[in-house]
């Protein structure tokens, strides 16, 4: 049997009105009503917008996937910096590659310090921000996997943005021992604020930044 992928792209989603059901119209069990239930309460930190989006489909009997969005003011407009998906695969019946029957999948992309991008350690750095928030957060979990890529750009000609730019970019995945997905939502988002460098939540930089208070699904 296959495993899931932990890399979930989004030309692979498809359904966006599926939530709560799987391909086959079916009631969800009680443990995925249940992890949808405490995901719903989940409030991020103002610089971070939720959404739901579509959920991947044929990886999973069920799933689930929320879209976050970091933004910072430019002008009269925001400037996206930063951006993750955070996605629930249930198998009732569980799967040998998971170890248990949820599998939580994040994706994330951000810019990034331009000198970081030689620093032989931000990508152990970066994966300890996943691990730590985890056990922070008192997200039950095991079989924890995934990668840290960071790409240097140079723009040319008129190609509009930053003459350099650097991306760091996160692919993870780990299995969820009780349905308590909020936690590892919660970890997920500290992971995108860390990637994205926002202050410590609490913490406001000087600068102009009015946004009323947190963003719910």
């Amino acid at each position: 049997m296959a495993a899931y992928p932990a890399d979930v792209e989004p030309t692979s989603l498809a359904g966006a009105g599926d939530r709560g059901r799987n391909a086959g119209g079916d009631e969800p069990p009680a443990a995925f009503r249940a992890a949808l239930a405490a995901l719903d309460g989940v409030r991020a930190r103002p610089e971070i917008t939720l959404e739901h989006i579509p959920a991947p489909q044929r990886l999973a009997p069920w799933a689930h996937a929320i879209g976050a969005l970091v933004t910072e003011p430019d002008g009269d407009d925001d400037v996206e910096i930063a951006s993750a998906r955070f996605i629930v695969l249930f198998d009732p019946d569980g799967h040998e590659a998971w170890n248990g029957t949820t599998r939580c999948v994040g994706y994330l992309s951000a810019e990034t310090d331009e000198q970081l991008v030689d620093d032989e350690m931000f990508s152990e750095v970066a994966w300890s921000w996943l691990t730590d928030a985890l056990t922070d957060a008192g997200a039950a979990h095991h079989a924890v996997g995934g990668t840290v890529t960071r790409t240097a750009s140079t723009r040319f000609g008129d190609l509009a943005g930053p003459e350099h730019s650097v991306d760091v970019e996160m692919r993870a995945s780990w299995t969820a021992e009780d349905t308590a997905l909020d936690r590892h939502l919660l970890a997920w988002l500290e992971v995108l604020g860390n990637a994205a460098g926002l202050p410590p939540p609490g913490v406001r930089l000087l600068g102009p930044s009015d946004r009323p208070g947190g963003e719910t699904l």
